[in-house]
């Protein structure tokens, strides 16, 4: 696979034909609609959503489906030139046109613009990961993300694409992702097609998915014959999707979440450690300890190493963890004096550490975990806790933006377990448990 060339809607790409040889001679796997679900389409521009997956959309609805349409921009900016659609009129139209296209796809579906600037997706690429991951609540296992491929080669689709892999990666959400200027730019050679994935389109659906193609008429269709106003989409590229069958990508590649390491880059003490809120709470942190010492202990989530500094008082070593670069050299900077801390770049769950513990601090952290990595973490901790260990619980009792976890329901998880509860704490911004193992 290579990168997007720079490219030109309205000059000649690859042929509908060259694609329809090649996707005739691909044994491509279907794609699985266990069902019903919940769909939620996102899309960097009005029209995205019907040209890459309006097929899908419309299946998904028949079938019963939940469906929500998002485009990230009103897509203002597609006749910058134009002497009579100044933008603000111009996104009137195309959001006016996302409604109409969609309910000839889906009628019962939902559909809403963010309307962040065309253009700027790049820029707005956290609150499109809030606003996806709100939607998808704690509900992310019956949730199927659709979203742009993250190398269509248009600045704003692949932005959106990275959201939908972050959001998807923070709620279990299931993700796949549509190609539409790929089919203009690119070769049969840069397609992943291990990933890719068909949906076959019968005759009904792809009659809906032609309507719903033509309400987008600001982009089918020129504005007016004045120069400025021309046709976007003319019928070369649009015969890239009018096949009986759209593709998208599954598992292609992941990304890497930084949102809690740029957090440290940003702001050399972003938890404002030493205020008297954390003062206050690292205080009642090691109030509730039962015991005086613990001969080896294990801190998920250390941050710039505040409550290692503290805990390291309580035990004869601890091991502390965090996944953030930036995090680690602060932590290690903290403690450097105190020789028995260990100080560990590694992520949960998947980079759990060996060996049992007679102390786990898990403060602060839960929530940036999906409910599936949550699950792993209570299982791997109760597991690594010695038989008289002790498991600490503290967090904040808000819901962070862009994570679906609140503290709630991060000590919900452990408590679920039928773990003893040797302290329980509650204020009105935290919350604090002391367990044994069930």
């Amino acid at each position: 696979m290579v990168s997007a060339p720079t490219f030109d809607h309205d000059r000649p790409g690859t042929p509908s034909e060259s694609w329809s040889v090649a996707l005739s001679t691909r044994d491509i796997a279907a794609l699985s609609l266990p069902g019903p679900g919940h769909l939620i389409v996102l899309g960097a521009h009005p029209d995205d959503e019907t040209l890459g997956a309006g097929g899908l959309i419309c299946t998904a609805a028949a079938a019963d489906w939940r469906v929500d349409v998002i485009s990230v921009t009103a897509g203002e900016g597609s006749h910058p030139e134009s002497p009579t659609h100044p933008a603000p009129v111009l996104a009137q139209v195309r959001e006016r046109e996302l409604r109409e296209a969609v309910g000839r796809l889906a009628p019962a579906a939902t559909t809403s613009c963010l309307g962040f600037r065309d253009g700027s997706v790049a820029d707005h690429v956290d609150e499109v990961v809030a606003h996806l991951v709100a939607l998808i609540g704690l509900e992310g296992g019956d949730v199927l993300l659709c979203a742009p491929w993250r190398h269509d080669g248009h600045p704003d689709h692949e932005a959106a694409g990275l959201a939908a892999r972050i959001a998807a990666s923070r709620t279990d959400a299931r993700l796949i992702e549509y190609p539409v200027w790929l089919w203009h730019w690119a070769q049969e050679d840069d397609v992943p097609w291990s990933y890719a994935r068909s949906l076959a389109l019968d005759a009904p659906t792809r009659t809906a998915k032609a309507s719903a193609i033509a309400a987008h008429a600001s982009q089918v269709a020129p504005l007016s014959a004045a120069a400025g106003d021309e046709v976007m989409l003319g019928p070369a590229l649009l015969e890239h999707f009018s096949r009986d069958l759209e593709l998208f990508l599954e598992g292609a590649e992941q990304v890497t979440d930084d949102a809690l390491d740029r957090v440290h880059r940003e702001r050399p003490d972003p938890w404002e450690v030493e205020s008297p809120y954390e003062r206050h709470k690292r205080a009642v942190t090691l109030a509730s300890l039962p015991r005086d010492r613990y001969p080896r202990a294990l801190e998920i989530g250390c941050s710039i190493g505040a409550l290692a500094a503290d805990l390291a008082s309580r035990t004869e070593h601890l091991l502390a963890l965090d996944s953030s670069p930036t995090a680690i050299s602060a932590a290690r900077a903290r403690t450097r004096s105190i020789s028995h801390v260990e100080v560990r770049q590694a992520t949960v769950p998947a980079q759990w550490p060996s060996g049992h513990f007679d102390l786990i601090s898990i403060s602060e952290v839960g929530y940036f975990l999906s409910p599936h990595q949550l699950a792993e973490v209570v299982a791997s901790s109760f597991g690594a806790l010695n038989e008289d260990g002790h498991l600490l619980l503290c967090h904040w009792r808000h819901p962070p933006t862009g994570w679906p976890l609140a503290g709630p329901d991060v000590h919900r998880a452990f408590l679920d377990t039928g773990a003893r509860v040797l302290v329980e704490h509650l204020e009105p911004d935290f919350l604090l448990h002391v367990l044994e193992r069930p």
